[in-house]
C-alpha cells in the first residue's frame, strides 16, 4: 500500500491580515494587516475571492509551499471567529498562522515579529487568543506610531496622512518580505533580518557639532 498522501504533503502557512470590513475603514491605521495580505497577494500571484462568512480569502504555492491569504470579514473585535474557521478548514494548528496587524506602541513605520506573546491589548489578537487557547503563534507587527492628543480609537481608525504614506508603504513591503523570509528560511532568521529598524538615526544637534569640530580639526593639520 502507498503513503496517503494528506498524511505526507505540508500544511498550509496560513497568513490572516487584520482589519475591519467595508469601505468605510479603507486604509485606516487599523487595516495595514490588509494592506500586507493584499500586497503578498499581488506578489504571488494569488486573488483572494473565495468569500466566506467570516474570510475573505485565497489558496496558492509560495516556492513550492501550500499558503492561504485571508482577511477576515468580521470587525477587528472578533478575528477570533476567521482564524478558527481557517484552522478548522486547512486542519492547521496555531503555529502555522502568521498574523499581520497594526502596532501603536511601534513608531511609524518599524515592524516586529514574534513567535509567540500577549495581546498587549490589541483587541484583535485577543480575541484570536481567546479562540485558540495559546499565545503561541507568530505575528507580524506594522507600527503606526501613538495617538498623541487624539484617543486611540481615533487615531487607528483614522488614515494616514499624505507625509506619512511613504513610511507606512516601505512598512507594509518590509512586513511582506518578513514573510517571505519566514515562510523560506525559519522565523529566527527573519526575526535577526527584519526586527532592526533599516533606517539611520537622526542626527542629534551634538553629533553635528562633533562632526563639524572634527572637520576643522583636519583643516588646521594640513
Amino acid at each position: 500500500m502507498g503513503i496517503d498522501d494528506a498524511q505526507t504533503r505540508p500544511r498550509a502557512r496560513i497568513i490572516v491580515g487584520l482589519g475591519n470590513p467595508g469601505p468605510r475603514y479603507r486604509d485606516t491605521r487599523h487595516n495595514v494587516g490588509f494592506g500586507c495580505v493584499d500586497l503578498l497577494a499581488e506578489r504571488w500571484g494569488i486573488a483572494i475571492n473565495d468569500r466566506r462568512r467570516t474570510t475573505a480569502l485565497g489558496q496558492g504555492y509560495h516556492n513550492g509551499l501550500p499558503v492561504a491569504l485571508a482577511r477576515p470579514r468580521t470587525f477587528m473585535n472578533l478575528s477570533g471567529e476567521s482564524v478558527a474557521y481557517l484552522l478548522a478548514r486547512f486542519g492547521g494548528r496555531p503555529e502555522d498562522l502568521v498574523i499581520v496587524y497594526d502596532e501603536m506602541a511601534l513608531p511609524l513605520g518599524r515592524i516586529r515579529l514574534r513567535a509567540r506573546g500577549s495581546d498587549a491589548g490589541h483587541n484583535g489578537i485577543k480575541d484570536i487568543i481567546r479562540t485558540v487557547r495559546t499565545i503561541d503563534f507568530p505575528r507580524l507587527r506594522i507600527g503606526i506610531g501613538g495617538p498623541g492628543i487624539s484617543g486611540s480609537v481615533d487615531h487607528v481608525l483614522g488614515r494616514f496622512s499624505d507625509a506619512e504614506q511613504p513610511a507606512v508603504s516601505d512598512a507594509i513591503l518590509r512586513a511582506a518580505e518578513a514573510v517571505e523570509c519566514l515562510l523560506a528560511e525559519g522565523i529566527d532568521i527573519a526575526m535577526n533580518r527584519y526586527n532592526t529598524d533599516p533606517r539611520p538615526e537622526p542626527e542629534t544637534d551634538n553629533e553635528a557639532a562633533e562632526s563639524v569640530d572634527a572637520m576643522q580639526g583636519r583643516e588646521g593639520e594640513e
